[in-house]
């Protein structure tokens, strides 16, 4: 075990990476700042309001994001979207232009959810709640402008892994029903260490050190990380997932993470749930937040699944 890995290690590291994003963050301006966040992708517009989510594990601040034009009009659907950041970093804002971009493109409202994290919150906290504000979203859209009983999830890296294990607990307790579950770039396998994964090129940008921080955070005892919230790639995990909600996979050409997406989207094939999979060639974990043109090129895909699964349900 790596000196990061020691559950006390991780803890102080990974408060101490919360502290520095909260600096960078109340930052007027800058790379890393709020404003920074919201300002990219800005053809992508619509209204938005915030909201606060009721769970178990405390109130969950949550921004709803409105397509233009629906006055008058039926409510339209919803997309619950979970952030990355290794379950560590509450950092709602990088989201936001995919947020808009959903929005806008599928003609749905999206509800950015801000989760609790790790280590403050360590594993089965922040998949346990993921699933609460799911099950809040389909019972609760009429007082808010959307229609629950149209609903989809999504998140990257961390927050595909909480899409995953939403969509598994509704496959497991019998609901809410679940249109589509997009995965982009997520974490999938836990219980194989980083040091045994490998990429593509020699230094992707998931370092060992990270996950160190991330899983010992998050999962302190290792032994837990077989779990099917954690990782439903890991060949330990051979449940049946017939029924489960259909997917849309993209991994990145580059990631570390690339080999259990791609395991997961051919155990969704197997089990009939997979709508596609769709690897960006030549990019990193997290390409979104460094190349803006790329985003442009990935977030109108994942918004047109979105949107296909919808129209595809009205017929």
């Amino acid at each position: 075990m790596s000196f990061l890995a020691r559950p006390a290690v991780a803890v102080f590291a990974a408060k101490a990476m919360q502290r520095l994003q909260a600096l960078a963050n109340r930052r007027a301006t800058g790379r890393g700042s709020t404003a920074f966040w919201l300002a990219r992708l800005p053809e992508y517009t619509c209204a938005t309001r915030e909201l606060t989510v009721p769970t178990s594990f405390g109130p969950a601040r949550a921004v709803l994001y409105l397509p233009a034009d629906t006055e008058g009009a039926l409510p339209p659907p919803v997309h619950v979207n979970f952030h990355g950041g290794g379950y560590v970093m509450p950092q709602i804002e990088l989201d936001d232009s995919l947020c808009r971009c959903i929005a806008a493109v599928a003609g749905v409202a999206v509800l950015n959810v801000d989760y609790v994290v790790a280590p403050q919150h360590p594993f089965p906290a922040p998949p346990r709640q993921a699933y609460e504000i799911v099950t809040w979203a389909a019972e609760h859209g009429s007082e808010h402008g959307w229609d629950g009983g149209r609903l989809s999830v999504g998140g990257q890296s961390a927050g595909g892994g909480l899409a995953a294990a939403v969509a598994r607990q509704a496959l497991e307790q019998g609901g809410p029903s679940i249109a589509l579950q997009v995965l982009h770039y997520p974490p999938l396998d836990l219980a194989t260490g980083a040091r045994d994964k490998r990429a593509a090129i020699a230094r992707p940008m998931l370092r060992p050190w990270m996950a160190d921080v991330f899983d010992s955070a998050y999962v302190p005892d290792p032994k837990q990380r077989a779990d099917r919230l954690v990782s439903p790639a890991h060949p330990s995990d051979t449940a049946d997932l017939k029924g489960i909600a259909p997917a849309f996979v993209v991994t990145a050409e580059y990631d570390l993470l690339k080999a259990e997406g791609v395991a997961y989207a051919d155990r969704l094939r197997t089990a009939g749930s997979l709508v596609g999979h769709h690897d960006i060639v030549g990019v990193d974990h997290g390409y979104d937040t460094q190349d803006e043109d790329k985003a442009r090129e990935v977030y109108p895909l994942i918004a047109e699944q979105v949107r296909r699964v919808f129209d595809k349900g009205a017929v």
